[in-house]
C-alpha cells in the first residue's frame, strides 16, 4: 500500500466529538398542522353527524306521514266485498292533517313536495327540508336541500 492510500489517523472523527445537531427543528410547527387536521376533522365528523341526524328526523316524519295517510282509506266494494280505496286528495289531506299534529318546527325550508296515491291502494310522501352545518356555515352557506321520500299501503283483511 502506498502513503496515499493509507488514511490518516487524524483524520478520524470521534464520535464522542461530534456535535449532535439532529433536534435543531422546532415542532411548534408541526404541532400548530397537527392541532389544524385534529379540529377539521372534528367538524366533519359533527357536520356529518348532524345531517344524517337530520335526514333521519325528516325520514321520521314522512313515514309517519306515508302510514297516515296510508291508513285513511276508504272502502268499495266489488263484488260483495270490501276493498281499500285511496286517491290522491284524501292523502293530501291526511299528509296535511298529520303536519299540523307533528312537530315539525326544527327543519328549514320545511315543505311536502309530493303526497299522492299509488295504485289506490298505498300513498307516497315526499318531503323536504334543508340542512346548514351546525359550527361552519361559511362552507356551505345555503345549505344541502334534503329530500325524502316514504311509501306506506294500505293494510285491510287479507290483502
Amino acid at each position: 500500500m502506498s502513503a496515499a492510500e493509507t488514511p490518516d489517523p487524524s483524520d478520524r472523527t470521534d464520535p464522542s466529538d461530534r456535535t449532535d445537531h439532529g433536534e435543531d427543528g422546532s415542532t411548534l410547527l408541526l404541532t400548530i398542522f397537527y392541532g389544524f387536521l385534529a379540529t377539521t376533522l372534528i367538524l366533519i365528523v359533527v357536520a356529518a353527524t348532524s345531517l344524517y341526524l337530520e335526514r333521519k328526523r325528516l325520514f321520521t316524519l314522512a313515514d309517519g306521514a306515508a302510514l297516515a295517510a296510508s291508513e285513511a282509506f276508504t272502502l268499495d266494494t266489488t263484488s260483495g266485498t270490501p276493498v281499500p280505496h285511496l286517491d290522491s286528495a284524501t292523502v293530501s289531506a291526511a299528509v296535511d292533517r298529520y303536519l299540523a299534529l307533528a312537530p315539525h318546527d326544527g327543519f328549514e325550508g320545511f315543505g311536502v313536495s309530493r303526497a299522492v296515491a299509488v295504485d289506490n291502494i298505498g300513498a307516497s310522501v315526499t318531503l323536504t327540508a334543508s340542512w346548514r352545518p351546525p359550527v361552519v356555515s361559511l362552507v356551505l352557506p345555503t345549505g344541502i336541500a334534503l329530500v325524502v321520500t316514504a311509501d306506506a299501503r294500505a293494510a285491510f283483511g287479507g290483502r
